[in-house]
């Protein structure tokens, strides 16, 4: 099954576009931009150049992956997500003079496999999000966060761990941390939460 991309939508031919992946109407996808299998791109959505999306992404509508953003398999972008680049932007020099790509190195933001970011966050770039976190809605991410955690608020903190499921865990009397939508069993291990074989 090739990709799919819809009229209205801007996929430059320098892009790679992986099987079953949909491409939505006014996403736009620069040169270089590498998107997994299976993927869907929601309407207005920008992937910038060099870009990698990993296999059975959903990017919803208006979000914007500005480079060099990195996304494992398995990772959810909600609508209207920023992740950002630059730590000082600015438009011109101290001099007057206008800024070019040249000016600055950009510092994506790596999500790893199975993260969510929920509905209008932000994350700073050159941070990392771990895999199988959930940013809250409308937080603001300035610190990397912990595989499994579960972030919110501006700056966004950790108030908890999330499963695979993306149901919050609670520690049962063994110790251990379950939810009820997840079958795996999870321990901490110096401040960090790991699933049991």
């Amino acid at each position: 099954m090739t990709a799919r991309v819809l009229p209205s939508a801007q996929v430059d031919d320098r892009a790679t576009l992986g099987e079953g992946t949909v491409v939505w109407d006014l996403a736009q996808v620069r040169e270089g931009a590498t998107l997994g299998r299976d993927c869907i791109i929601g309407r207005g959505a920008y992937v910038d150049a060099g870009v990698v999306v990993g296999d059975r992404c959903k990017v919803q509508n208006h979000a914007l992956l500005y480079a060099p953003a990195r996304l494992g398999d398995g990772v959810f972008v909600g609508p209207a997500v920023v992740l950002t680049n630059d730590h000082h932007p600015r438009a011109v020099s101290p001099d007057g003079r206008s800024k070019s790509a040249a000016d600055w190195d950009p510092m994506g933001v790596v999500v790893e496999e199975g993260a969510s970011l929920g509905a209008r966050s932000v994350v700073l770039g050159g941070l990392t999000i771990g895999a199988w976190a959930m940013v809250g809605a409308g937080s603001v991410v300035t610190r990397s966060v912990l595989p499994h955690a579960l972030v919110v608020g501006v700056p966004a903190r950790q108030v908890g761990w999330v499963g695979r499921a993306g149901v919050a865990l609670t520690e049962q009397a063994d110790g251990l941390w379950r939810s009820a939508a997840d079958p795996e069993r999870y321990r901490l291990v110096e401040g960090r939460l790991e699933q049991l074989p």
